[in-house]
């Protein structure tokens, strides 16, 4: 299929599967929508393939992104499906293993900076050309137009409406997508439970703020969540949804990947992890006893991504926190 110029979407309809287990533990009905099986391995294929589909149907000729990992292989995957060239500028910080598959994508990589910022700068200096199209992975709203497909799909694929979407905050994209597909289908009284590790927790800051602001620097395992700060998006988009921000430890958001590689046979990386450690350390328990999530309909978990993981990966963090 690579070089045909196609209409339909790039990215797959995900299957919304119950879990069991999260359910046991929520007390609740829990339904995970597994975007982590998309073809780039995360759902950043939904906003970054709409983005350069665009793009290339309006005359762009080589995809140029910036990214530690899961939005660098949407945009690799997305220009291959497109038939044109990509570059990847990447933060030292990146795994060895995803330098490898972005290559493996066709797509050339420059490593860059220490933080994903840095490798950002750099890219968008090396996209001025006019031929050129700059990703951003998550502030652009044709990457939020794209994200906002997986709240159609939830819609569809469940029998009743969700009580509440759980979900992981890096920069925003995400939380940006499910804001505006909220918006789109009328169901913004769906209550959004919004997970971050500590180190990486952008979108907290921001709230507190009220407006975007920087963290600094990311310290968190999660690299994959390492946006100094968020979209002005999430500020522009979140009306009338009620938001509900938190952070876990490292320790909490690999003891979540663990123990749901246990539960479902499913590998999945610490950024995703976050979010489902608000089943498996208690936060939507908690968000349910206090009457802040209804009492009717399912908690819906976003399964983000598992694309930067290995059994190796996760042995090793089972280690350095004594889990």
């Amino acid at each position: 299929m690579d070089g045909m110029k196609k209409s339909e979407p790039i990215h797959i309809v995900t299957p919304l599967i119950p879990s069991d287990r999260l359910s046991e533990l929520c007390g609740r009905s829990v339904l995970l929508k597994l975007d982590n099986l998309q073809p780039s391995g995360s759902f950043k294929i939904r906003g970054i393939g709409n983005f350069v589909q665009k793009g290339v149907m309006n005359g762009c000729k080589h995809i140029i992104s910036s990214s530690g990992g899961n939005a660098g292989m949407a945009s690799a995957y997305a220009a291959r499906q497109m038939g044109v060239p990509s570059t990847v500028y990447l933060p030292s910080s990146t795994p060895k293993m995803m330098i490898s598959r972005l290559k493996d994508e066709k797509a050339s990589v420059v490593v860059h900076g220490r933080n994903w910022n840095e490798a950002h700068e750099k890219a968008t200096e090396m996209a001025e050309s006019k031929d050129s199209c700059l990703v951003h992975p998550f502030d652009h709203p044709d990457v939020w137009e794209g994200h906002s497909t997986m709240v159609t799909e939830i819609l569809e694929q469940c029998n009743t409406k969700p009580a509440a979407i759980v979900l992981s905050v890096g920069g925003g994209g995400l939380l940006c997508g499910i804001f505006q597909g909220l918006h789109k289908h009328g169901v913004t009284d769906i209550p959004v439970i919004a997970m971050e590790t500590q180190g990486a927790h952008a979108l907290n800051a921001a709230l507190i703020a009220g407006k975007p602001v920087s963290i600094g620097e990311i310290t968190s395992i999660a690299q994959c969540l390492g946006a100094l700060s968020v979209t002005q998006g999430v500020f522009d988009l979140r009306k009338g949804i009620n938001v509900s921000s938190h952070i876990i430890s490292d320790k909490d958001a690999v003891e979540a990947c663990l123990r749901f590689a246990d539960d479902h046979r499913i590998m999945v990386q610490p950024a995703c992890g976050a979010a489902l450690a608000a089943g498996y350390s208690g936060v939507v328990q908690k968000l349910i006893a206090n009457g802040l999530i209804p009492k009717e309909g399912p908690v819906v978990f976003i399964v983000c991504g598992g694309s930067a993981v290995t059994l190796q990966l996760l042995e090793g963090w089972r280690e350095k926190f004594n889990l």
